[in-house]
């Protein structure tokens, strides 16, 4: 099992806005792809006064499975989101492995 965790931090000017696309379209979005078993929002405490983090979470049966969103569906699926918050936002993406 796969864990493709995107970790964003974004303005908080826009972080209502941020969360509530998030939560009502860019996560089902990539969830109707069918590439990932699941996906979980949380937020980093950090208490950054100009910025708030969140770590976007989703399962991923195999390699094979993730490359095959990369190719075909996150191009289109990360441009709508840097259209959307051109400025407001920077993300780093990693993947980890599930061990136990």
């Amino acid at each position: 099992m796969l864990l493709y965790n995107v970790t964003v931090q974004i303005d908080r000017a826009v972080e209502a806005d941020w969360l509530d696309w998030m939560q009502a379209t860019h996560i089902p979005d990539v969830l109707a792809t069918g590439c990932f078993l699941s996906g979980e929002l949380f937020r980093l405490i950090d208490g950054q006064e100009d910025h708030a983090t969140y770590a976007v979470q989703y399962r991923c049966r195999d390699m094979e499975t993730l490359r095959r969103y990369q190719e075909i569906f996150a191009p289109d699926l990360q441009a709508a989101h840097r259209q959307r918050y051109e400025g407001r936002f920077a993300a780093f993406r990693s993947l980890l492995e599930e061990v136990i």
